[in-house]
């Protein structure tokens, strides 16, 4: 109904508002304290990513500073000279030393400003590519069940959707904030030589933009820190709005009223949120600038009261002047690059906090290695419990895996089977408990030797935008030999001989020439990317999910055909397919309730002869 009361779950509206980052309280003092930081951590980025780049950067932005100095105080002669006693033409001509000495130093400031400008556009697509690369270098490097935890998705996502974009434009922040400081130190240097009592006066102008430019980033940080949750819901249903995947059932069930109420009322409540972001922020820089005119005011009636108290002479008057006015703009240089610095340093701080907390799930190096030919493993006593659950998903598991042998897991739903094959492959460890190929503990072998030497055919197995080849190959390269004979074996043969391009035909239908595959279609391709790894353990997690009849049955049959010396170890629902397995284990509520051959568990008469009676029923 169009006025039901929409469930947002997570991101309920009322608590958007809800500033609970600790960088909401940040004071200005506390800023000024960090922008030395923000600034080390930009230039050691930069470093990485481009160090004689950085050195030009930085190198000619000093240099320019110091133009700029030399520029000012060429210019207290220029006006000395201007302003004395004599006939006209003879102070021009007394002038031109210095003028010549002003220009030049204007050309060189304006020649080292653009190499210093060059060399920070090279930097930007570095950095880019450095961050990109250490960030997707440690999400696809962390131990999975880190893609269990809910706290690890919020980091990732602020890093991933703004950390990121941002770390070249704090590097320009951070460049930026050098470079003003380089050009506020040339004036306040100028000043100082004209007279100590002129360098007081910088400050004036520039505090009131200073609290306005730090409160309003804390503001829009703070803000859009809590309307993560809501922005990633925002993401999904926009995603089921407009992707090829969920458009068919979006129509089937006249989804598009429903899913467009739920955006609309996420979208809705965002956008009041940061209309009175944009109130606060206005009202902040109002203020601010409001002060900083008064500032200016009184800079310009203190210079008075000195050239009418004879402090200074009018030459030296007029070059502060100057100074003040450069000093004035590298200041609100400053202020707009310390409040992108400080406000994008935020994000940059998440993908550096990201980052490291990554580091810290990647596994550590193992010195230990796989039996080149293992005669059984075993799981002993292993539990295991993912993040945030109250409940462990195994409790004392202990299974045995022999060489040769084919093994199946059963049970119900949620019941643990997928769980303990993905230890028993290394791609999560156990919390207590031990998993071993024959004398080698797991815990000590380096993660992908263990994972090339087990194979896995999930049924939510990935289709990637790539040709049917490298969907088979992943990346590999045993020849043509080893493509076509696992492509048969798994009957995905049959699959490629109808594409246009063979096995150079892109599956994916959203880029120009590419194609699409059926459920069952894809099914064979995942097979046949198990079958041709090769592996010591054949892993089949629900592999004939999405195949007919017909298919299933000639698939089994080929895993049995092809299991011939190999280990195997089966995982479905379709009890039929179990029958002829060496041993069966039956999983219940994370336990090991039954194991034995089919008959053994048949006359058990237990939880396995159950569900297959009731199975068997449906085709009597």
């Amino acid at each position: 109904m169009p006025d039901e009361p929409l469930e947002l779950g997570e991101i309920a509206i009322s608590d958007w508002y809800a500033h609970n980052d600790k960088m909401a309280e940040v004071g200005f003092l506390t800023i000024a304290r960090r922008l030395p930081s923000l600034v080390a951590q930009a230039m050691s980025m930069s470093w990485r990513a481009g160090p004689r780049d950085t050195v030009a950067t930085i190198a000619l932005n000093l240099l320019g500073g110091l133009f700029t100095a030399f520029g000012l105080l060429a210019t207290t002669g220029v006006l000395s000279a201007l302003f004395s006693e004599g006939p006209t033409p003879d102070r021009v001509l007394a002038a031109l030393p210095s003028l010549a000495l002003v220009g030049a130093a204007a050309v060189l400031r304006t020649a080292m400003q653009a190499g210093a400008g060059w060399a920070q556009s090279r930097l930007t697509p570095q950095i880019s590519r450095h961050t990109e690369e250490r960030l997707y270098g440690l999400t696809s490097q962390v131990e999975l069940a880190a893609y269990d935890d809910p706290e690890f998705h919020d980091s990732l996502e602020r890093a991933n959707q703004r950390g990121v974009s941002v770390a070249s434009s704090v590097v320009t922040s951070a460049i930026d904030v050098v470079t003003a400081a380089v050009g506020i130190a040339a004036a306040a240097g100028v000043l100082g030589v004209l007279h100590p009592v002129l360098l007081p006066l910088l400050l004036l102008a520039v505090l009131p933009d200073a609290w306005a430019a730090v409160r309003g980033a804390r503001m829009r940080y703070s803000t859009m820190y809590s309307l993560i949750p809501a922005r990633r819901r925002k993401w999904i249903i926009a995603e089921l709005l407009a992707e090829r995947e969920p458009a068919a059932e979006v129509r089937s069930f006249t989804m598009r009223g429903f899913l467009l109420r739920m955006y609309d009322a996420v979208a809705r409540a965002e956008q009041d949120v940061l209309l009175t972001l944009a109130r606060r922020q206005t009202l902040a820089r109002l203020v601010g600038e409001a002060l900083g005119g008064l500032g200016t005011a009184l800079v310009y009636v203190a210079l008075g009261v000195l050239l009418a108290v004879a402090a200074i002479p009018l030459a030296v008057a007029g070059t502060a002047v100057l100074a003040i006015r450069t000093g004035q703009s590298s200041l609100a240089n400053l202020m707009y690059a310390t409040n992108r610095l400080y406000e994008e340093g935020l994000y940059f701080t998440d993908f550096l906090q990201f980052c490291a907390d990554a580091e810290r799930r990647v596994p550590a190096d193992r010195p230990g290695a796989v039996p080149e030919s293992f005669d059984r493993i075993v799981a002993d006593d292993v539990t295991f419990t993912y993040p945030g659950a109250e409940e462990p998903s195994l409790r004392g598991v202990t299974v045995e895996i022999k060489r040769g042998e084919i093994i199946a897991f059963v049970g119900e739903n949620g019941s643990g089977k997928t769980t303990l094959a993905k230890i028993l492959s290394g791609l999560y460890e156990p919390d207590t408990g031990t998993v071993s190929w024959d004398d080698a503990d797991v815990a000590g072998v380096p993660p992908d030797e263990l994972r090339r030497r087990t194979a896995v055919i999930a049924q939510d197995h990935t289709r990637w935008p790539l040709t049917a080849r490298y969907n088979i190959t992943m990346g590999t390269d045993k020849g043509e030999a080893a493509l076509r004979s696992a492509a048969s074996v798994a009957g995905a043969d049959e699959v490629v001989a109808g594409l246009p391009h063979g096995y150079r035909t892109l599956l994916d239908r959203r880029f120009k020439d590419g194609h699409e595959l059926s459920g069952g279609q894809w099914q064979r391709i995942a097979v046949a990317r198990g079958f041709h790894r090769e592996a010591d353990l054949l892993i089949c997690d629900e592999p004939t999910a999405a195949l007919d009849a017909r298919a299933e049955h000639a698939l089994f049959e080929r895993i049995r055909d092809h299991s011939e010396g190999r280990t195997v170890l089966l995982i479905t629902h379709r009890l039929a397919s179990v029958r002829y397995a060496d041993r069966i284990y039956v999983l219940d509520h994370g336990k090991i309730t039954e194991q034995g051959d089919h008959q053994a568990l048949m006359a058990l008469n237990g939880l396995y002869a159950d569900l297959y009676t009731l199975q068997a029923a449906a085709y009597r």
